[in-house]
């Protein structure tokens, strides 16, 4: 790819706009379609773009393994924390009212942001240590 001068172009173009979008997707989610998993999808789909195009060595040079595989434990304690959370409080399992006991509306969108966030959080993890996993594959010969 390094004399496909207009892809590396156009990619470095669409990449921050990729990433945008997907933090849209993310947090619009509450109010229409959209979430955490479509999100995350996104999200992952840029570093893939930058992987595809820049290749494997520098993509893991910006997003190194290591660093996807705590986040893919962070988005899953997060989703896990917030069930817990409320089990805690005395309700039942990702119950989002017992979350802000003054006011459950508040509870309840405080808890969707902060599953979505880890679902998304997770989903994009996994997607980039899938392509890391299958680009880096020799084929047999």
């Amino acid at each position: 790819m390094r004399r496909q001068s207009i892809l590396r172009v156009v990619s470095k173009l669409l990449i921050p706009y990729i990433l945008l979008f997907a933090f849209y997707v993310q947090f619009h989610g509450d109010y229409g379609p959209g979430g955490g998993f479509q999100a995350g999808v996104i999200f992952a789909a840029a570093f893939i773009l930058y992987g595809l195009v820049f290749g494997l060595d520098t993509a893991r040079r910006v997003v190194p393994p290591s660093w996807i595989e705590k986040t893919a434990a962070l988005g899953v304690l997060l989703f896990a924390g917030v069930g817990v959370y409320a089990m805690l409080r005395g309700a039942a399992f990702l119950d989002y009212g017992a979350l802000d006991a003054h006011d459950p509306g508040h509870g309840q969108h405080l808890g969707i942001l902060l599953i979505e966030a880890g679902v998304g959080i997770t989903v994009a993890s996994v997607m980039i240590v899938i392509f890391f996993s299958f680009a880096g594959r020799r084929g047999a010969r």
